[in-house]
């Protein structure tokens, strides 16, 4: 609500950025891309607080993010096409910017789901941004990656923001606000959460 008040217009390019580096950089894969895209579908129905309102634009927000999802997922595959896994020898200290096990967790998505791991990725929190790299890496036809991107992106985009505009305006959403972001931020990770298990009671 502050951020919308104090920056106007320019919300729209925060978010935008947001959206596109979360699936456009390999090392930012923990930004809240799922609980974003719900949140600026509840203001894009009006949200009011002491008596002042902020709304966002439904036709732009969904416009401009659909567009920050597919160019996102373009440039992480053009980087992983071009630099590959040399990222893993990228360090921050003595810490890895990227983690092989995230590789590896892109990796078996794509033996099980194939060339629709690009769309089914887009709303599974981390495979999200690396699906893409990962795609580029194995030489996936652009083509192929192509439509798939656009398809995922779509999708995205227009399902969970459009879920928070015509569930933003209920008042149990109203009231809970925050827990409603944290339950679909928890959502959104546990298909991810019960593979890892799966993947361990499988090795013991």
């Amino acid at each position: 609500f502050a951020l919308i008040q104090d920056y106007g217009m320019w919300i729209y390019g925060i978010l935008f950025l947001i959206i596109f580096v979360e699936t456009g950089l390999v090392v930012m894969p923990l930004l809240p891309g799922d609980s974003l895209l719900f949140a600026a579908g509840t203001f894009c129905a009006g949200v009011v607080n002491n008596g002042e309102t902020a709304e966002l634009n439904l036709f732009v927000v969904l416009v401009l993010l659909m567009v920050a999802a597919i160019l996102g997922d373009g440039l992480n595959y053009y980087l992983g096409k071009t630099i590959g896994l040399k990222v893993l020898t990228w360090k921050i200290g003595n810490r890895q910017i990227v983690q092989q096990k995230y590789i590896d967790q892109t990796q078996a998505f794509f033996e099980k789901h194939g060339s629709k791991t690009i769309i089914i990725a887009r709303f599974v929190p981390i495979v999200r941004t690396f699906a893409p790299f990962v795609a580029g890496i194995g030489n996936m036809s652009y083509r192929n990656f192509l439509r798939f991107n656009v398809i995922g992106g779509i999708a995205w985009v227009s399902g969970l923001t459009l879920l928070g505009y015509f569930f933003g305006n209920m008042e149990f959403v109203r009231k809970n606000f925050e827990i409603v972001i944290f339950g679909i931020i928890g959502i959104s990770f546990l298909p991810m959460v019960i593979k890892i298990l799966r993947a361990k009671l499988s090795s013991k």
